[in-house]
């Protein structure tokens, strides 16, 4: 009966396998679990600062060491990672973030600086392994379309809702110390390297290997003739690519000339190539990315803290539990919002930053004034949050696979990722001030609940 529950649920099937008709199940499996395990350490190590660096020791500085080698990487490494092949990168990146999570797991558990600064420098190399793992997985969508970028989003998102949950359950349901847990979790990257050799099919990158070498050939060859043969290469790949571009791309946006493949005389030139192309990527793309995660995450590490209300107005017996439930209600909207790529698309990415920044506005306002009559309004506001910030990644990194041509692509989906890191490391300084400040506002006018958690 049509409008019946089972006609329904029909119909949502239906197009549901019209969505991934074609995606190969080794390529989603593989990018899922590749945005699963590069970000899964990053929360870990969050959800386990307390335990770091003790109570002493402002947890900005967990964020700061979890956050600025992998900006420096994304902000460097796309000028000369493309002379790595991908899984000699692979093996680096597991094997830094192995040792990474070792020196944080093996170092002694007291909180002397010297102590301290040894599970830093730990926490420093899986953040190199993180940020250098993401420009590259990113890079790789280009090789396995649509469904590879929408899998990698899903995944990331996953990783927070894992690995907040893992490290909970491990060490408050479990009763497992903070040291053996993460001793435990620091094998977690083998499943990265097992995913990249056994489960991804390579012909992709094998097909393209093969290409770059008939391009070279052409190099010889006069200048039109070049250029007619790439660019009949370009439109077949296109056409035949997982999601055409015409079914999700609305901006119309273009590069021109900026990424026309040109002849590179030495390196100098390459870089300064490579610099153009950054340049055109900054506003339609990274500008809102940057935006959207300053107000991200000034919320979740200066604002949050202080989203506080009377415990006989809450579900909770004491005020540390807002925060962990304002984290958790975050990743839950952020894995929902990145797995929605092959459904919802936002093509004009700084509207949806502008919301962001309204959420930070609003939340802020309400930890000086108290207007928000509702604990619950708050989680649904955090919720939204959690929303906008997964779907402008998702669909930044979507535009960009529609919009860059083809030989421009690669580069400028690992470039582009700097904008992550980036908007982490400025919301990382700026909420250190910010919870300071939010919450000596609330003490000098009666509300005194930020000292009591």
């Amino acid at each position: 009966m049509p409008g019946s529950p089972a006609a329904s649920w029909a119909m949502y099937r239906a197009r549901l396998k019209a969505v991934f008709d074609g995606a190969d199940p080794r390529v989603l499996a593989a990018f899922w679990l590749f945005g699963l395990i590069n970000n899964v350490l990053y929360v870990i190590i969050l959800s386990s600062a307390l335990d770091l660096v003790g109570p002493n020791v402002p947890k900005g500085v967990v964020l700061l060491a979890d956050v600025i080698p992998s900006f420096v990487t994304k902000l460097c490494a796309p000028y000369f990672i493309h002379k790595i092949p991908y899984n000699i990168r692979v093996v680096i990146f597991v094997a830094l973030s192995v040792v990474g999570m070792l020196v944080v797991a093996l170092t002694p558990g007291t909180q002397d600086p010297r102590t301290i600064s040894i599970k830093l420098c730990g926490v420093m190399l899986a953040s190199l392994s993180s940020g250098g793992g993401e420009l590259s997985f990113l890079g790789l969508t280009h090789y396995y379309g649509h469904f590879a970028l929408a899998a990698w989003g899903s995944g990331t998102g996953g990783a927070g809702l894992i690995g907040a949950g893992a490290y909970a359950i491990a060490t408050t349901t479990l009763k497992i110390d903070a040291r053996t847990s993460l001793l435990a979790f620091s094998f977690l990257p083998v499943i990265m390297l097992m995913s990249f050799f056994l489960i991804l099919p390579l012909e992709p990158l094998r097909k393209s290997s093969a290409k770059h070498a008939e391009y070279e050939a052409i190099e010889s060859d006069e200048p039109d003739q070049r250029n007619d043969a790439l660019n009949d290469d370009s439109r077949r790949e296109e056409h035949e690519g997982l999601l055409s571009s015409s079914m999700l791309s609305e901006s119309g946006r273009s590069f021109g000339n900026v990424g026309t493949k040109q002849k590179v005389g030495n390196a100098l030139n390459n870089f300064t190539a490579n610099l153009r192309r950054s340049k055109a990527l900054f506003f339609p793309y990274m500008l809102p990315l940057l935006l959207v995660y300053i107000a991200e995450y000034t919320i979740n590490q200066g604002v949050a803290p202080t989203l506080l209300f009377p415990l006989s107005e809450s579900p909770f017996d004491e005020y540390r539990s807002f925060y962990s439930t304002y984290g958790a209600i975050y990743q839950v909207g952020v894995f929902i919002s990145r797995s929605s790529t092959p459904f919802i698309r936002v093509h004009h990415l700084y509207f949806p930053s502008f919301l962001q920044v309204v959420n930070l506005i609003l939340l802020t306002l309400h930890a000086m004034f108290d207007f928000i009559p509702s604990f619950y309004i708050v989680c649904i506001i955090i919720f939204w949050e959690g929303l906008l910030g997964g779907l402008v990644y998702v669909s930044t990194f979507a535009e960009i696979t529609d919009n860059v041509p083809r030989e421009d692509r690669e580069f400028s989906l690992g470039a582009t990722s700097v904008s992550d890191s980036g908007g982490i490391c400025a919301a990382g300084f700026i909420s250190m001030a910010f919870e300071v400040w939010l919450c000596s506002w609330q003490v000098s006018h009666g509300r005194d609940y930020c000292k009591q958690q």
